[in-house]
């Protein structure tokens, strides 16, 4: 009787076991039917947690995230799927594709994000404005404020402080360029939106950001011991940081003479003229303040190392840089820069075009797919995101001659860039 029961146990166990692989085995064959065009290459990896693990660990590298990306363009091709936070992804890093998708934003794709990054940056972001309507009701409001008198003071802010920073540099032995750059565009970003110059408020909110971001591609699991909790808890250090600022402001909002972002937004509340601004909340402002800090700091501080390390690895290019840098000096009557000068600077500007193409410091732009549809010969399902893979595209060599030469004179500009302004769109407030 128990070698009955044994051999039951045994057999179910085996029946169990079996239909456990054949479910895994369904899971990763899935959508593998090449023949028929029906889905991207690719692997969908283990049921529920797909490839994120291995995504958070290239993250944590010392390659990188982008590692994870290279390594499956390798083996599958310029169009290819996985699974990451629990949502089938493909990337894609084709021109024409690349060109499809962004020009159907909200018709065929709208904009998304993982869902670590949302609740990090706060759904009343622009990055989680995925209806048209309130996306372009925030992407108005933000770009009217960039006025050329805005512009033109934060020109002259900015110059102050890296001519600080660069006199620092002079007393010391060594400097990391990266760590340096954050703090100026940390330090340049909060005066811009709220006129924060008080050094410690700076330092203590300058550590919860950089909290915020390094959980941005984190695992979304709020545990104690992750980076996931520490950004949430460091996010709820901002929000209550924030709110002291704004509740401070609305006081003296009618008498301040602050040109900020918060100012701006506040005063077409109070307006006597009838309201210049749609009324935001102070959850909408602090949301897309703090939104506009990380993406205004670390894309802008990572932007100026890389530039400086093409710069010290190509002394020609340089060489004409200062060149066209000591001419406008002398010729210029102001004693810090303005928005003319900038104006001057055409090489200046291809060195910083060249430097973001060959860096591409935001690798990849993400959309959603709202319907079926087809790329690359691939069918694409409703719900799936759909990564253009900005790095593969900028170093094509279909694309750009000698793609990994760092050569600011080339005409070509950025396919992705191009497409953009063509539609209409600036990434700062993607």
């Amino acid at each position: 009787m128990l070698a009955i029961e044994f051999s039951l146990v045994h057999a179910t166990s085996l029946v169990l076991l079996c239909l456990c692989f054949w479910r895994i085995g369904r899971w990763k064959s899935h959508d593998h039917d090449h023949s028929k065009g029906r889905a991207p290459r690719g692997s969908l990896g283990w049921p529920l947690i797909g490839e994120t693990l291995q995504f958070v660990a290239a993250n944590n590298s010392c390659k990188g995230f982008y590692d994870f990306v290279q390594t499956r363009r390798i083996r599958y091709g310029n169009c290819f799927k996985t699974n990451i936070f629990g949502k089938t992804h493909v990337f894609i890093s084709g021109t024409k594709s690349a060109r499809a998708v962004l020009s159907n934003d909200f018709c065929i794709f709208s904009k998304s994000y993982m869902r670590s990054i949302a609740e990090l940056v706060g759904d009343e972001s622009i990055l989680c404005a995925f209806h048209h309507e309130q996306h372009q009701l925030l992407r108005n409001v933000l770009t009217s404020f960039f006025s050329v008198e805005a512009i033109s003071v934060f020109i002259r802010h900015f110059d102050e402080l890296t001519k600080k920073a660069l006199h620092s540099w002079e007393k010391r032995g060594t400097v990391v360029v990266l760590e340096e750059a954050l703090k100026i565009t940390f330090n340049a970003m909060c005066k811009m939106l709220m006129s924060l110059e008080e050094s410690n408020e700076l330092e203590m909110l300058r550590k919860d950001v950089a909290q915020v971001f390094e959980a941005m591609l984190a695992f979304p699991i709020n545990l104690p011991w992750t980076a996931f909790h520490k950004g949430l808890k460091a996010r709820k250090k901002i929000e209550n940081a924030l709110a002291n600022i704004i509740n401070e402001r609305r006081r003296v909002v009618e008498y301040s003479n602050e040109q900020d972002l918060l100012q701006f937004l506040l005063s077409g509340e109070k307006s006597t003229n009838g309201p210049l601004l749609p009324s935001f909340t102070d959850k909408q402002i602090q949301d897309n303040i703090l939104t506009l800090i990380i993406a205004g700091q670390e894309t802008t501080a990572n932007a100026i190392t890389w530039m400086m390390k093409y710069l010290d690895e190509n002394q020609d290019v340089q060489e004409t840089l200062r060149d066209e840098q000591l001419k406008i000096e002398e010729k210029s009557r102001a004693s810090s820069l303005t928005a003319d000068d900038l104006n001057k600077m055409s090489y200046a500007s291809k060195v910083v075009k060249e430097s973001l193409r060959m860096a591409s410091i935001v690798p990849w732009f993400p959309r959603v797919a709202l319907e079926d549809c087809k790329l690359e010969g691939f069918k694409i399902r409703k719900g799936w995101v759909i990564n253009i893979d900005a790095k593969a595209i900028h170093l094509d060599s279909s694309v750009y001659q000698d793609p990994t030469r760092f050569h600011p004179p080339r005409s070509c500009q950025s396919p992705i860039a191009s497409w953009r302004s063509e539609q209409g769109r600036e990434h700062a407030l993607e």
